[in-house]
């Protein structure tokens, strides 16, 4: 969890499981339910003692009393087990990613996107899980005409990888809506998350990187595609409001309703490191949708949530976070 913390949600699940907790959400939601005061199990098929990813992303949490990490593959994991005395499943394992999902790749986003998820929401059922809520993507909605996403238009998904999210959730959603099922369901159409573990191939981790480092930028298009961005604290806030919250179910959009396009986030890194970023223009890839943004009527409505982080002070503690791992690694080399 970074310095921007104090606004954090402070009711949380007592035993919560946190699926794909070795990944920049998940560990950052592991992080903060274990420090409210939460028993956290954590499941991911990375292992951090094999993998360097997940060993950094799970450093601070390896340290702190209530927290377990279980390294298993969803798809042919036992899951009953992990989810005993469970309050709530938080469902964040998968494949992200838009541009890999085209080709070969894409049994693998089915196997774990929707394969594996159909086997947690089976197992969350048959355990009497009371909620569910599972990670979906603004993605799902696909191209706009710039005006802000409800989660009630109809989703237009431009990729494999929104396909599967959009998939993921339903079938959650769908499970839930059945007269038996004890467990309910939110499902989170996270609007472009960044923070500190941001994954490599984010704009804005590449963005920050290139600030600090002097390499060049490599832009898809012409910088004007816009997106609603949420930093990861606020992100993490919705996250835990959404299993706590008893009258929360359905689809609700994690955006603040505003955007700012890829050419002022290069901005805000020049200012923040008074480095001119050179930036390879390059051709629009596909699956990119021009402009993302949220409706945040609902998430402000059921959950109580509103973005408190703006974007110049989210990549500031972005950047602060990104010049003291370059830092440690030179230690250490």
């Amino acid at each position: 969890m970074s310095q921007h913390a104090s606004h954090m949600t402070t009711t949380v699940p007592r035993r919560a499981v946190v699926t794909g907790d070795a990944g920049f959400i998940g560990s950052h939601l592991a992080q903060a339910l274990v420090q409210a005061g939460a028993v956290v199990v954590g499941v991911d098929r990375r292992d951090p003692a094999t993998d360097p990813t997940a060993a950094a992303n799970l450093a601070a949490l390896q340290r702190l009393p209530g927290y377990m990490h279980v390294t298993a593959d969803l798809l042919n994991c036992a899951i009953e087990p992990l989810l005993v005395d469970a309050n709530a499943v938080f469902h964040l394992a998968g494949i992200p990613g838009v541009r890999p999902s085209w080709g070969p790749k894409f049994s693998e986003y089915v196997a774990s996107n929707v394969l594996a998820t159909h086997r947690v929401m089976d197992a969350v059922t048959r355990m009497g899980v009371p909620r569910l809520v599972v990670a979906s993507s603004s993605s799902v909605y696909g191209p706009t005409e710039g005006g802000p996403s409800v989660e009630t238009d109809r989703p237009q998904p431009a990729s494999p990888y929104a396909v599967t999210k959009l998939a993921e959730e339903q079938l959650c959603l769908s499970h839930s809506a059945q007269a038996h099922c004890p467990t309910s369901v939110v499902a989170l159409r996270y609007f472009t998350v960044y923070g500190p573990r941001q994954r490599p191939d984010m704009f804005t981790h590449r963005a920050l990187t290139a600030a600090l480092t002097g390499q060049s930028l490599r832009l898809y298009g012409d910088g004007h595609q816009r997106r609603d961005f949420t930093y990861i604290d606020d992100a993490v806030a919705a996250t835990i409001a959404a299993a706590t919250i008893p009258t929360a179910s359905g689809v609700i959009n994690v955006g603040g309703g505003s955007s700012a396009s890829l050419l002022e986030v290069i901005n805000i890194a020049n200012s923040l490191s008074g480095r001119e970023i050179q930036v390879h223009q390059e051709n629009p890839r596909s699956g990119d949708v021009l402009t993302t943004r949220a409706d945040p009527g609902r998430a402000h409505e059921v959950l109580g949530w509103q973005p408190q982080v703006d974007l110049h002070n989210g990549m500031q503690a972005h950047m602060q976070a990104l010049a003291a791992e370059t830092a440690a690694y030179g230690r250490a080399a």
